[in-house]
């Protein structure tokens, strides 16, 4: 399959919300059209799209270029937020060609890592990261008091 990757455009703001939904429906589409349009404004987020030659969307990621993440080597770094693949284009290379297009963004600004994370009971992400060239780095539980 042929697949095209471009990074996001304020004119896909309506079809990366229904997308983002699709990977986390805690939030409203109306909710992700808020964040998106604060990403755009911003500079330390990056939507890509993944779409067929006819344009048809494929899927998405996103990432973040934070102070820090566990488990990296540098400060500042990129981290993959979220991947989404339309289920009937899974296990066809979608996913490892968005991340195979950050990458070169991400060598061509400086970066060394690309990081990212995944639920501890994911198995089936895990596999994926490690498919993609992502090396399993450290495991944490997180805490929360409530105040």
């Amino acid at each position: 399959m042929s697949i095209v990757i471009r990074k996001m455009r304020a004119s896909d703001s309506v079809l990366w919300a229904e997308m983002r939904f699709k990977l986390w429906d805690s939030l409203s589409v109306d909710e992700h059209l808020g964040d998106i349009g604060r990403m755009l404004e911003g500079e330390k987020r990056t939507g890509y799209l993944a779409l067929r030659p006819d344009h048809a969307p494929l899927g998405f990621a996103e990432i973040c270029i934070r102070e820090y993440a566990n488990g990296c080597t540098a400060q500042p770094v990129p981290f993959l937020e979220g991947i989404w693949i339309d289920p009937k284009h899974r296990r066809h290379g979608v996913g490892r060609a968005l991340v195979e297009s950050i990458t070169g963004d991400l060598i061509e600004q400086g970066f060394h890592e690309l990081c990212s994370d995944a639920d501890i009971r994911n198995r089936r992400s895990h596999q994926v990261h490690q498919n993609w060239g992502f090396a399993e780095t450290e495991r944490v539980v997180y805490f929360r008091k409530v105040l």
